[in-house]
């Protein structure tokens, strides 16, 4: 199952990327910039052909790679300073900029289309406030089950077993986990009622709950699984496409910057001589590096763990992905899209030449220390492999 999550993972990834590229292509074409090569995964070449007329232009080399970490696009000239007819540096700067972000368009694209699609077969709920047209909205909530009844507990004792639906402590309606943890904790210490449904068949049992808990014990002694609430529409599926890729687009932004505030933080508090500070410093580091994935993470234990959940789940984590792609190659990091917009802007209101060399020299930096982020994020995620 493993196997089977990773190469799922890894087709997915690939399909987002090529997607991605296939934007810079074909906005390239018609902009009068030759594109020259379109490869599948990195070099070493594994097959290549040379096709005459093609979505891309006349003449693109079309190449499948060994190494299957994603994509690439080859334009003619593809400096700021080249100007040879055909080249990417001769484009005007409104070209170049829609050349440069019409991968991350087609990446929002997508995930509006697969959010769209998740609309109209059922969208998980991932968000307190997710966005619906109420008048065309139905929603789904799941059951709450039973995952594991721990040994000697209040539970075990009035019979709860393993996939048991929990419906009611004492009166009141549970439907989630939190609501569980509410209503035994109000009721901690006394002798409730617990209505529950087996085989589509309720029953109500007498529980003595515990009077206190601990983080391995609850008051009930019942560990619980819920899928997620799943919100259904009609009419309004691309309306509501739309709007969940732009909430959650404002939901990475955010996550991203506490991810990188709290990294500041961590670094920062090491060169404090207060422990209080210092050990603020490390719970930050630990969020921001239980905040993110590279790709063994990605490969090695979400796409899997998506794939055992279902064909939903697993679909809208393609959309949450190609999202994120969006929102990464926006940002002005040397090497990315976002990067090389911004280093193009700003030698263009400087009014000063970008020249190959000084291009690839910000790239390169850039890219060095994009590389070196990526290696402590799988650093990190092998961790969480074997954790």
């Amino acid at each position: 199952m493993l196997l089977i999550g990773v190469l799922t993972g890894l087709i997915i990834l690939v399909i987002l990327v090529v997607i991605h590229e296939l934007g810079h292509g074909i906005v390239a074409r018609r902009n009068g910039v030759k594109v020259e090569e379109f490869g599948v995964g990195f070099p070493p070449l594994a097959w290549g052909k040379k096709v005459k007329n093609s979505i891309l232009g006349k003449n693109v080399h079309y190449t499948l790679n060994w190494l299957p970490l994603g994509g690439f696009v080859k334009l003619q000239g593809e400096y700021d300073s080249a100007n040879q007819k055909g080249d990417y540096g001769a484009a005007t700067y409104w070209q170049k900029t829609k050349i440069l972000l019409a991968g991350v368009l087609m990446n929002w694209v997508a995930a509006i289309v697969l959010f769209t699609f998740l609309a109209l077969i059922g969208m998980p709920k991932i968000l307190p406030n997710q966005f619906s047209i109420p008048s065309d909205t139905k929603t789904t909530t799941q059951p709450l089950i039973a995952a594991e009844v721990e040994t000697s507990s209040p539970a075990e004792s009035a019979g709860l077993r393993k996939g048991d639906q929990i419906l009611l402590i004492g009166t009141t309606d549970v439907q989630s986990p939190t609501q569980l943890s509410n209503a035994t904790k109000a009721n901690r210490g006394k002798k409730i009622t617990v209505t529950y449904s087996r085989a589509n068949r309720e029953s109500t049992v007498d529980v003595q709950l515990r009077s206190k808990a601990t983080a391995t014990k609850g008051y009930l002694g019942v560990r619980t699984t819920q899928q997620l609430s799943e919100i259904r529409t009609t009419w309004s599926a691309p309306i509501v496409g739309v709007a969940t890729t732009v909430q959650l687009t404002g939901e990475t932004f955010a996550s991203l910057g506490k991810v990188v505030s709290s990294l500041a933080e961590g670094i920062i508090s090491r060169f404090s001589p207060d422990v209080s500070t210092r050990k603020s410093g490390d719970e930050a580091l630990s969020y921001a590096s239980n905040s993110v994935s590279g790709p063994v993470g990605i490969l090695g234990v979400i796409f899997p763990q998506m794939q055992q959940a279902g064909i939903k789940p697993l679909i809208l984590l393609t959309a949450i992905i190609s999202l994120s792609l969006a929102v990464m190659n926006v940002l002005p990091i040397p090497a990315l899209d976002g990067g090389r917009w911004f280093t193009m802007t700003i030698y263009k209101l400087l009014k000063r030449p970008l020249t190959k060399e000084r291009e690839e020299k910000i790239q390169t930096i850039g890219f060095i220390a994009l590389l070196g982020l990526i290696v402590l994020v799988t650093v990190a995620d092998v961790g969480k492999l074997f954790n």
